[in-house]
């Protein structure tokens, strides 16, 4: 195993805890950054370019027929082939959660539109799903097996937002394990369908899944209803007759106890566990490998990494498996330093020798850290485009235009901060206060200085005065900043005061002055 650290250009701050790594045939790209996407990469899906130990994220290129995809944290991904023998390379991407902390249902379906000069154009689809539609959900799984010449997607596991029957002032985004079924996925009709096996008995989330033909092997986990990281480790067969499928779980011993590993695969039957967590604040410093048989699995400790002290000293670390038997791992910075990045990234090396392509898409393993805390939501971004062509980003310098300053100020957009010194909003405590809120508190734009974002609800304001506001175009002011701007407006020009004119006639005696017209008028008056 070798180490080596990693540099990063300005766009480090998009790469966070939750994101995924696909490799399609030998080009790894990212997905799922931090925030919604920006002009200068639309799409939100990077070239994860690394050269000479020095990473680049390039923006991707979609086709104009394909559909959006939002920046999905902790999905489940796995590689997909209509048949064992095709040679078709698609993603299929479930679940996650977006950067408004929604999470999804939806099924993607990542494939390549065309590849020119090492350029490629990725086209993606959204699948419907009809039957027993899994619930949405994050840091679960998603394999493919292959039995009888069909293939079908066997999704299982992960954590979704609790009922809203069960939900609590206290606990209203609180989360929980979903319920421990297995679905079986006909991609091509979009059929879903649930089974319960007695022999999974707890709702498992952030596991290790390795696939092979007609058969799914499921590792390790963690469980929020008893928070124990079991020694788990199942067997789940498929069977696709021409009728019903056929499911059965067996429970086989010999399992690990491990959370939010890295599964990467170094031969066609051998695969590398690395990282992941055997207590709440412990690591798994050790790795694992897992050697396949026609119907065995053996899992044996190995040569662990010569870690840095910076790795052996973090608290979380976290990353995602870049194919070829390479693992990328990021650890926190350094807070302690004023000019500190947020984050330190590493490759590991797991095999000295290239797999060929058939034997990089054979497993896949829900590879997301367990999530250390729901992030900050983000407005929506200004506009999503598909447009662009795969001329529009010729040449090298045309792709590194991303700049992390386009990306909006987590602590100033988000929904969940302290928008004045009396606000009371939190995650934890929030229930929908106006009728059109549903999972996130309504917000408006104080446009004073460079303007900011704060709660309705702390306003005080009406729900009939926050829906003409939004409608109309008048500008804002906040409780704290609108005697400030009163008193910085304009004040209104009020008329001239308009004088009496003066009387040219004046009586005797009373100092009055008599016009030459009076005089001769009063002249043949008296005459």
């Amino acid at each position: 195993m070798s180490l080596q650290m990693v540099t990063v250009g300005h766009n480090i701050a998009l790469i966070q805890p939750g994101f995924s790594l696909m490799n399609f045939d030998g080009q790894v790209f990212f997905f799922g950054q931090k925030g919604w996407p920006k002009r200068s990469c639309p799409t939100g899906v990077f070239h994860f370019d690394i050269k000479q130990n020095h990473l680049k994220l390039k923006p991707a290129i979609f086709s104009k027929d394909s559909c959006y995809l939002p920046p999905l944290r902790y999905p489940a991904t796995c590689s997909y082939k209509g048949s064992i023998d095709s040679d078709k390379h698609q993603y299929i991407i479930h679940g996650g959660k977006t950067p408004n902390n929604e999470l999804s249902d939806k099924i993607y379906i990542m494939s390549v539109a065309c590849k020119n000069n090492k350029k490629v154009t990725f086209r993606c689809t959204e699948k419907d799903l009809v039957g027993d539609v899994p619930e949405p959900r994050y840091g679960h799984s998603i394999d493919v097996v292959y039995s009888r010449g069909k293939s079908m997607g066997v999704l299982f596991g992960g954590r979704s937002y609790m009922p809203s029957t069960q939900r609590t002032t206290e606990k209203w985004n609180s989360v929980a394990d979903c319920l421990p079924h297995v679905f079986l996925i006909d991609f091509e009709f979009g059929c879903a369908t649930s089974y319960i096996l007695p022999e999974l008995q707890d709702g498992l989330s952030f596991h290790v899944s390795i696939a092979r033909n007609d058969t799914v092997y499921i590792l390790g986990g963690h469980s929020l209803a008893s928070n124990i990281r079991p020694a788990n480790l199942y067997r789940i067969r498929v069977d696709l007759p021409l009728g019903t499928p056929a499911v059965n779980c067996t429970v086989l011993p010999g399992g690990i106890s491990v959370s939010s590993a890295i599964l990467t695969q170094t031969n066609n039957d051998e695969f590398v566990i690395v990282g992941g967590y055997q207590l709440e604040n412990q690591k798994r410093m050790v790795c694992s490998l897992v050697s396949l048989g026609d119907n065995t699995i053996e899992i044996s400790e190995m040569e662990t990494p010569d870690w840095t002290s910076d790795i052996k000293h973090s608290k979380i670390w976290f990353g995602s498996n870049m194919g070829n038997g390479t693992i990328f791992l990021g650890i926190p910075g350094d807070n302690k330093q004023a000019m500190s990045e947020a984050f330190y990234f590493y490759t590991l090396r797991c095999s000295e020798e290239d797999l060929s392509e058939d034997q990089k898409i054979v497993s896949n393993s829900q590879t997301s850290t367990e999530d250390p805390g729901d992030s900050t939501p983000f407005e929506d971004s200004e506009e999503f485009c598909f447009s662009a062509e795969a001329t529009s980003f010729d040449g090298d310098d045309e792709f590194d235009t991303y700049n992390e300053d386009d990306e909006d100020d987590e602590s100033v957009t988000g929904y969940w901060i302290t928008c004045c010194p009396t606000c009371d909003v939190d995650i934890n405590t929030w229930v929908p206060f106006y009728s059109t809120e549903l999972n996130k508190p309504a917000m408006i734009y104080c446009s004073h200085g460079d303007g900011h974002w704060v709660h309705a609800q702390s306003m005080d304001l009406e729900e009939r005065t926050l829906i003409h506001l939004s409608e109309g175009s008048n500008k804002y002011y906040c409780n704290e900043h609108v005697q400030i701007a009163r008193a910085l407006q304009t004040p209104k020009r009020n008329p001239p005061l308009q004088k009496p004119p003066m009387k040219s006639l004046h009586k005797k005696g009373s100092g009055k002055v008599l016009t030459p017209a009076k005089k001769s008028f009063l002249r043949r008056l008296f005459d």
